[in-house]
């Protein structure tokens, strides 16, 4: 008599494969981003001083720690690779474990978190804000 792997077996097997899978959806050192190099992200007055703008689409998002000065990072949580939720308070957050991040350099602010946002190249002419 041959020994058949049973249900249990079977079914735990295909939810560990589902989850390996779920979890490899974002690559930690994923760089690439959605949007073009030479395209506009924003203009400058949709960015608040000391606050920031979530483009989800792009996998960016831009913030203006002081008047005049312009920051891109990904939007990609560094913890388990969660897209960012929102920009308050001087802070990028992550709203899946907690994890913040300073919008002037994209480092960490609060756990669990341990490795900063990669910051993106942007450039801004005039009143334009576009990946570099």
């Amino acid at each position: 008599m041959t020994d058949r792997p049973t249900r249990r077996t079977i079914l735990l097997a295909t939810g560990a494969a589902a989850l390996t899978a779920a979890c490899g959806e974002y690559d930690d050192n994923d760089s690439g981003s959605a949007a073009s190099p030479g395209q506009e992200l924003a203009k400058t007055a949709d960015i608040p001083v000391g606050g920031g703008k979530i483009y989800a689409d792009e996998k960016v998002v831009v913030t203006q720690p002081k008047e005049g000065e312009f920051k891109a990072f990904s939007n990609i949580c560094t913890h388990q690779q969660c897209p960012v939720a929102n920009v308050s308070d001087g802070t990028i957050n992550c709203t899946c474990h907690g994890s913040k991040f300073a919008i002037a350099d994209g480092s960490v602010s609060h756990p669990p978190a341990t490795k900063p946002l990669p910051e993106k190249k942007i450039t801004v002419e005039g009143d334009s804000i576009r990946l570099a």
